[in-house]
């Protein structure tokens, strides 16, 4: 049985989804009446689940009428998904960034979730024992070219 925070991430992402612009916004203590649930809970899911590794911005507005703004931002093209991953990655890239990029990847449905488990496996810092800088250049490097393989289909 999913437990509540997996719960509210899939609510906020259903009605993400059925927005056009790809925008909803919030607020906090409904959110958590709807729940059941503290409104802190809300602020976890938030803060965890739609990071902008993972490709969402968050805006908030404090105060009685205050409101919590989710947008799911769009990734480029696949010509131009070429150019945005190597400049994003650079020559160094951190365990993290690799991840929210290809979170953002499998949410896009640009690659599979048998494919997303091999590049997680593939960029972890318990796989790449090395001390940094090395650890993210190798990183870098790994992820490029194994990005670029499974994107140019």
């Amino acid at each position: 049985m999913a437990n509540i925070t997996d719960i509210i991430e899939q609510y906020i992402k259903a009605i993400l989804h059925k927005s056009p612009e790809l925008v909803v916004e919030i607020q906090r203590n409904e959110l958590a009446d709807q729940f059941q649930c503290v409104p802190s809970q809300i602020n976890y899911v938030i803060s965890t689940r739609f990071t902008l590794e993972k490709g969402y911005l968050v805006e908030s507005k404090r105060g009685g009428g205050g409101y919590i703004r989710i947008q799911k931002l769009q990734l480029p093209s696949h010509e131009e998904l070429n150019r945005h991953i190597f400049q994003s990655i650079g020559s160094q890239v951190d365990q993290a960034y690799a991840e929210g990029l290809i979170y953002q990847l499998q949410e896009a449905k640009l690659i599979s979730s048998r494919e997303a488990k091999l590049l997680y496996a593939a960029v972890s810092r318990d796989v790449l024992q090395l001390k940094l800088p090395l650890r993210d250049e190798i990183r870098a490097k790994l992820l490029k070219s194994m990005l670029i393989a499974l994107l140019s289909k």
